[in-house]
Parts: structure tokens; C-alpha cells; sequence
């Protein structure tokens, strides 16, 4: 029961996803899994009480079951609380699809290159998808309406009583396809802000692999000059090495010099 109710959630959750409301079905996204997560683990939890049979003096095994059922249905009907009380939160409300809301400001030109079309460029794609596909359903929608407006029209044509109810619908259908032309127009015009967004992105892609290609050539000029830099550090170590047995031996020469000195003297 619980997992034909969690797929009926998830249609519902999709269908409120394509009726514009994105950030509202993000949320309840994160919801509909955990109840019927909560009865499988619970039911797996009462498998393993009933299949280890444990020994616990101060609870029995249906005290247990009890307990393990009871905190499957608080946790379930917390979560379908949260779930209606923010579907009666958006009910409430009587928004406008927030997917209008989340798209507009991000496909505004942009002065620099840090603007937001690249802050968050991994997101606009499906979020101007999903503008399309509300628009597309606005759309079918709206031509359904027109063809039963058609209809009706026709009939009222064909009949013969005024014409108040002819100009009235006339007037509905010619709202309706400037609606649907108005419509049209503005999927049109995210279709040609999609596709500069992708090139932008594409742009910024090209310049990031530059930037890394240049970092890697800095970083191999880096590794040379550090091999360079210890190279000399032991022919450095080397001369020092070389000096202080000259200086060893100039002592010894002196020592010597010093020694066949006082001998002549003697």
C-alpha cells in the first residue's frame, strides 16, 4: 500500500514539476520516498526481531514489535504531515509558477564574465527546460480551449439566436490565440536564450580549459626550475665540500711549514 502510494506521489510531484512550480517540487521531492523508506526499514527491523529472537529480559519479542510499529507510523505521519503542510503552504498562497521567478533574472545579459549564467550554469539548462515544458503545457492547454471555443462557435454560427453570444465568443477566441501567439513568441525567445547560454558556457569551458593548459605549462616550468635550483644546490654542496678539504689541507701545510721552521731554528 505504502509503495503505490509513493508512486502516486512521485506522478503527482512530476505533473506539479511540469505545471511550473520547480522549487516547490524540489521540496516535496526529498519527502515522498521517506514514508514508504520508513515502513520498509520498520518491517525489515521486525524480520530481524522475529528472525534473531533476542533474549532481553525487560522487554518481549511482541513489546518489541509494538514499539517498532509504533515508531513506523509516528515517522510516517511526520513526514505526510510535513508533506500536506506544505502543499497547503502553497495552496495558500496562490503563486504564480516559481519557475518564472527562478529563470528570468539568470537569462538577463550580464556585464561581467562572473555573472550568474556561469555561477550556476550546471542548473539553467533544466531550469529553462522546465519553463519550456510548463510553457508547452500552457500551450496545449490553450489549443484545447481554442478548438472547443471553435466549436462552440460554429454551433452558435449555425444557429440563430443573435449575434451577442457570436461577438462574445469571438472576442474569447481572438484572447485566446493572441495568448497562444504571445506564448509562443516568448518560448521562442527562451529557445534563443537557451542556445546563447549554452554557447556562453561552451565559451566559458574553452576558457577554463586554456587556463588550466597555461597552468600546466606553469607548473612544468615550475618542476624544471626546481630540478634546475637543485642541481646547483649540490654542486653548491659539492664546492663547499671541495673547500673545506683545501682549507683541511692548507692547515696541514701549515702545520708542517711551522714544524720545519722551528727544526731549522733548532
Amino acid at each position: 500500500m505504502t509503495g503505490i502510494f509513493q508512486q502516486y506521489l512521485v506522478y503527482q510531484v512530476q505533473k506539479i514539476r511540469l505545471q511550473g512550480y520547480c522549487v516547490f517540487s524540489q521540496k516535496l521531492k526529498h519527502i515522498i520516498r521517506l514514508p514508504f523508506a520508513t515502513i520498509a526499514y520498520g518491517t525489515a527491523a521486525m524480520l530481524l526481531v522475529m528472525v534473531w529472537d533476542p533474549d532481553i529480559s525487560i522487554l518481549s519479542i511482541s513489546t518489541l514489535l509494538r514499539i517498532i510499529m509504533l515508531a513506523e507510523v509516528v515517522c510516517a505521519a511526520s513526514f505526510m504531515t510535513l508533506y500536506i503542510g506544505y502543499v497547503h503552504q502553497y495552496n495558500s498562497f496562490h503563486s504564480q509558477p516559481d519557475v518564472l521567478k527562478s529563470l528570468y533574472s539568470p537569462l538577463q545579459p550580464s556585464n561581467s564574465v562572473e555573472g550568474p549564467r556561469y555561477q550556476d550554469g550546471g542548473q539553467l539548462s533544466d531550469q529553462v527546460m522546465a519553463l519550456l515544458q510548463y510553457q508547452q503545457e500552457n500551450i496545449h492547454f490553450l489549443s484545447e480551449e481554442i478548438l472547443g471555443l471553435q466549436e462552440s462557435l460554429s454551433k452558435y454560427e449555425r444557429s440563430n439566436d443573435g449575434t451577442a453570444p457570436q461577438v462574445d465568443l469571438a472576442h474569447l477566441l481572438a484572447a485566446r490565440e493572441q495568448e497562444l501567439r504571445t506564448l509562443s513568441a516568448e518560448i521562442n525567445q527562451l529557445q534563443s536564450e537557451l542556445r546563447l547560454a549554452r554557447s556562453l558556457i561552451e565559451e566559458k569551458d574553452a576558457e577554463m580549459q586554456r587556463i588550466r593548459s597555461t597552468n600546466n605549462q606553469y607548473v612544468e616550468e615550475n618542476e624544471r626550475l626546481r630540478a634546475i635550483m637543485g642541481e646547483w644546490s649540490n654542486r653548491a654542496a659539492k664546492l663547499e665540500r671541495v673547500l673545506e678539504l683545501e682549507r683541511m689541507s692548507n692547515l696541514e701545510l701549515q702545520k708542517k711549514v711551522t714544524t720545519l721552521k722551528s727544526q731549522t731554528h733548532e
